[in-house]
């Protein structure tokens, strides 16, 4: 990475045109301003797509127009590809269609890196932006895992460049190196919505480092104050399958951290359930997302079939 870093921002969207055009205007009125930014929309019918044709923001703006929504595991890996081959991305930042950038997020999370590199000689894997919701509180939903067992001088390391190390980070504002895509692969599709951050964050983190900057602030406009467990209602399918994925399909997890974080899911299912008015609808779900959680995702490739055609960046390592 130069001292001028390439940085292309990748906003994947569905049906939230309104909130798409936050989005993209909070990008164009930071403070700094990534050399790109890449759009992709997952077959939206609510105008999004004639938003976009028209849309003249001051940043230039590639558009991917998918013929299928492959929900937001799908959509970011389309994008980062995009990002990394045709932009020749250093960094690439990534967020959903419900986030709004704040002044000072790219740039921040950019001061983050270099400090981070002038004091270590090495890049952080990704820097991960502060989440408030719309009233300013910290976003549940995008609660940052913290790195359990890291040395009292890599705490203090992060700590005077204005950071703290993190295991894992929501896909709402996350700043990850290039480097990091082409060498650990790109997300897995077939996630479809959600853990697929969980995922892929744990996953280049691993053996690298990963940092939060508070100073860097992305809001998250949801509709809810709270977290995956406040009544997700059939998408409780996805929260069992793709956690079930995680902790035995995957290699981001040291085998530690599988049983760790098994034991926290489970009891975190069984409050959620159990709190819920429609116990029915989550319980379906559990059935559900335990049995295909057996099965192997399905590649990439096979996932987007007809829909994107791959190139270099492929299949994650397992």
């Amino acid at each position: 990475m130069t001292s001028q870093p390439v940085v292309v921002a990748v906003v994947v969207t569905y049906n939230r045109r309104e909130l798409l055009e936050t989005t993209l205007a909070g990008i164009a009125a930071g403070t700094q301003v990534p050399d790109a930014v890449v759009v992709v929309d997952n077959a939206s019918t609510d105008g999004t797509a004639e938003f976009l044709r028209n849309y003249a923001g001051s940043v230039p703006t590639d558009i991917v127009t998918l013929n299928t929504n492959v929900g937001g595991a799908g959509g970011f890996v389309v994008g980062m590809e995009r990002a990394v081959l045709d932009h020749a991305a250093d960094q690439v930042w990534i967020m959903d269609d419900d986030t709004e950038p704040q002044p000072e997020a790219l740039r921040e999370a950019l001061d983050v890196c270099g400090a981070y590199r002038r004091e270590t000689g090495e890049a952080p894997a990704f820097v991960a932006s502060r989440v408030v919701w719309t009233d300013g509180r910290d976003h549940p939903m995008n609660r940052m895992r913290p790195r359990i067992g890291a040395s009292g001088e890599s705490r203090s390391m992060a700590a005077r460049v204005g950071a703290t190390q993190i295991r894992s980070a929501s896909f709402v504002s996350v700043l990850i190196r290039a480097e990091e895509i082409k060498r650990h692969g790109l997300p897995i599709a077939d996630y479809f919505i959600w853990n697929d951050d969980l995922e892929y964050t744990a996953r280049i983190s691993r053996r690298g480092t990963a940092l939060a900057a508070p100073a860097s602030v992305a809001n998250h406009h949801t509709k809810v104050f709270g977290d995956a467990g406040a009544d997700p209602g059939p998408r409780f399918y996805y929260e069992v399958r793709n956690k079930l994925w995680v902790y035995t399909r995957s290699t981001a997890l040291a085998p530690w951290e599988k049983v760790l974080f098994t034991g926290a899911s489970i009891r975190n299912w069984t409050r959620t359930i159990a709190s819920s008015p429609n116990r029915k609808v989550l319980l379906e779900g559990l059935f559900k997302g335990v049995r295909h959680g057996l099965k192997a995702p399905r590649s990439n490739a096979e996932v987007l079939e007809g829909i994107y055609d791959l190139r270099e960046v492929h299949q994650p390592v397992r």
